[in-house]
């Protein structure tokens, strides 16, 4: 019983290990595959494959890393980046980590990233000091990223100038609101004082006849109010019992 337990699991073991053995082999010639359309320009077509290998073998690390070329020639550097750090986590030669982090540079600099490129770049030569490419892109980066910074610096600036000199122009317009307003105020009090009589505007003849006029008037008033005082009932405020 005990010896076809044993049987069983061997035969089990051998088929997993025969399976994986498998998916190695057509995980490699995938890749193969998808180099001889790489190499035609046919990026396409290369992906597929790459994609593929992956499937069948995820710790082939030449798919994801291949497959990221292939994005990259299809301006598709978001993706690009992804697979090749995907490569990263198996790579263990410093060659192999040199390329991955030169070709991670050049997705950054697809984007006008220069920061990641400079960063990339960095750690590629790390790898491999002697590659005259990485050398010449991380230079290339620096001198990007310079020009970027200095260009973001003029334009914040310029949007400050904007800034002030908008604020000194709503501040002049408002000093100039004010100084019409006040310019208008004193015309108006100006028309005021001309309009209204002074005693100097008066002469004492025409006061005279002014204050007749007024005593005249009370008295034909004082003579309408003793009149009414003497005709009518007066009204009881008495109620009856």
């Amino acid at each position: 019983m005990k010896i076809s337990r044993i049987f069983i699991l061997i035969l089990f073991f051998s088929g997993f290990v025969f399976s994986q053995e498998e998916n190695k082999k057509n995980s490699n010639n995938l890749v193969f595959d998808g180099n001889m359309e790489f190499q035609k320009d046919k990026y396409a077509e290369a992906e597929f494959n790459y994609r593929k290998a992956y499937s069948y073998d995820s710790l082939n690390y030449k798919a994801p890393y291949n497959l990221g070329n292939s994005l990259y020639k299809n301006n598709l550097p978001q993706e690009a980046r992804f697979n090749f750090s995907k490569s990263l986590d198996k790579l263990e030669s410093k060659e192999e980590l040199h390329k991955a982090f030169h070709n991670l540079g050049n997705t950054y600099m697809q984007e006008e990233n220069y920061q990641g490129a400079v960063d990339n770049f960095k750690k590629a030569l790390l790898n491999n000091p002697d590659d005259e490419e990485t050398r010449y892109n991380y230079v290339l980066a620096k001198e990007l990223l310079k020009n970027q910074n200095n260009n973001k610096d003029k334009k914040d600036n310029k949007d400050n100038k904007d800034n002030k000199d908008k604020e000194k122009n709503k501040d002049q317009n408002q000093d100039k609101k004010d100084k019409d307003q006040q310019k208008q105020d004193k015309k108006d009090d100006k028309s005021k004082s001309e309009n209204k009589p002074s005693k100097q505007d008066i002469s004492p003849q025409q006061l005279k006849n002014i204050l007749e006029a007024m005593s005249k008037e009370e008295k034909k008033v004082q003579e309408k109010i003793n009149k009414k005082k003497f005709k009518g009932n007066p009204k009881s405020n008495k109620k009856d019992w």
